[in-house]
């Protein structure tokens, strides 16, 4: 465990929150929010002209997916922290821009599988490829 009253390195405080200590996580946060914050703008800069995602908006939820995660990070040092951080940024634009653009193009719709068309009807539909039978007899001529 971590003493509270040391100050210890970004990476020993990483380790720590690996092995599962909240206090180095409170220590952690501080440390790492005006890089993380830098980071942000930076992918926010080059992003599109009017994009209305705010930096701390995207830090937190980086924070919250390295948080949601089912096994805990062994995390090597701070550089490693940094690049997996990094990544979980450029994933969440790359969300938020699908999201825009599927809303652009009027993908508020649910999504239907062929598991749910089949559910409502027995039957095959007509016109569907796999499931055309031919009128024609097996062998004979077009």
């Amino acid at each position: 465990m971590l003493s509270m009253g040391g100050s210890a390195s970004v990476s020993q405080l990483l380790i720590a929150w690996g092995r599962g200590e909240a206090a180095a996580l409170e220590q952690l946060t501080p440390r790492v929010y005006r890089e993380l914050h830098k980071v942000a703008r930076a992918y926010l800069r080059r992003g599109r002209p009017n994009q209305t995602l705010q930096p701390t908006a995207l830090i937190n939820e980086a924070f919250l997916r390295l948080l949601d995660q089912s096994q805990p990070v062994e995390w090597e040092n701070r550089a490693h922290f940094y690049g997996i951080a990094a990544r979980l940024m450029r994933m969440i634009l790359v969300d938020y821009a699908r999201a825009h653009h599927a809303a652009k193009r009027g993908g508020t719709g649910a999504p239907v599988t062929l598991d749910d068309c089949m559910a409502v009807s027995p039957q095959p539909p007509s016109g569907c490829a796999g499931n055309r039978r031919s009128s024609r007899p097996a062998g004979g001529s077009r």
